[in-house]
């Protein structure tokens, strides 16, 4: 049932305990503590919009983002046909920082259950560098790399934060380019949404309608792809950064990391630090002061 009324939409929803299941999954981090009614299941209330869960399995789906949200169930299309993206490279002090955002849809299952698809933070490195060619050329994706270079010149003006949510946004305008997209969007989420959007206020395009979701990567088939996928290409950019400068570049931002940097620079010269590091990274001021 569809109501109009005063500017507010309001949409009802007999549900079964899978989609509401998939619902409470989905909206955890959105619900409210004190339920309004001892009739109220629950309450989630995510962007312009209020969902309350019944204990007669009735939900209403009201505010102006309601037919968004409500779409997402009515048709059941929570874990088939959508799309995600997430980030690699943003706790390491070597190396770019890589998005990916990819699809999947229902006719993939099968390819990417025959993979073993897990999110790439349960893969090695190897299973990394074996599975994701097979997913770049099976899967509709655009990645963005953004080597260190321009990284530098950009974090002058642009926090970690916002050079993400620039590069999730990006990502997504590109993968709308190859394909269209699905109702469900989903990023792996690395501030709340309300920030995301307005890091993005500027930018002359921005896709919206996006869930954004805690530990996406081991709930969404699509977050997982393009997790391993950004986690492929910051292995290859650092590979191609070894064999470039016959150097082997740490991962992460730890000890060993400050003592193979001091080394670098001794060999390399200060000036090659910020083609191959973060330089806003606290390990760039312990390195260099000891130099």
């Amino acid at each position: 049932m569809i109501v109009k009324g005063d500017h507010i939409l309001t949409i009802t929803l007999e549900l079964n305990d899978k989609q509401i299941a998939l619902l409470n999954s989905l909206y955890q981090e959105y619900k409210r503590d004190n339920p309004i009614s001892p009739y109220v299941l629950y309450m989630y209330q995510p962007q312009d919009c209020v969902i309350t869960v019944y204990n007669s399995k009735k939900v209403v789906f009201q505010g102006n983002q309601a037919d968004y949200y409500a779409s997402l169930l009515k048709d059941n299309e929570l874990y088939s046909n959508h799309a995600g993206s997430d980030e690699v490279g943003t706790g390491d002090f070597y190396g770019p920082i890589c998005v990916c955002a990819c699809i999947v849809g229902d006719n993939d299952e099968m390819f990417l259950n025959s993979l073993g698809i897990r999110d790439s933070k349960m893969l090695s490195d190897s299973q990394i560098m074996i599975i994701a060619p097979k997913l770049i050329k099976k899967l509709k994706h655009s990645l963005l790399i953004l080597d260190n270079l321009k990284y530098n010149q950009v974090h002058h003006t642009n926090n970690m934060n916002v050079i993400k949510a620039k590069m999730h946004n990006q990502a997504y305008i590109n993968l709308a380019k190859k394909q269209t997209l699905p109702k469900l969007i989903v990023i792996d989420q690395f501030t709340p949404q309300k920030n995301y959007f307005n890091y993005l206020k500027d930018e002359p395009k921005v896709i919206k309608d996006i869930i954004f979701v805690t530990k996406a990567e081991s709930k969404y088939t699509a977050v997982a792809c393009a997790s391993i996928i950004a986690r492929y290409a910051f292995l290859e950019s650092l590979k191609k950064m070894e064999e470039q400068y016959q150097w082997q570049f740490l991962k992460g931002a730890g000890k060993a990391v400050d003592e193979n940097a001091k080394a670098f620079v001794n060999k390399f010269g200060k000036d090659k630090l910020k083609l191959v590091a973060k330089m806003n990274f606290k390990n760039t001021i312990r390195v260099l002061n000891e130099i």
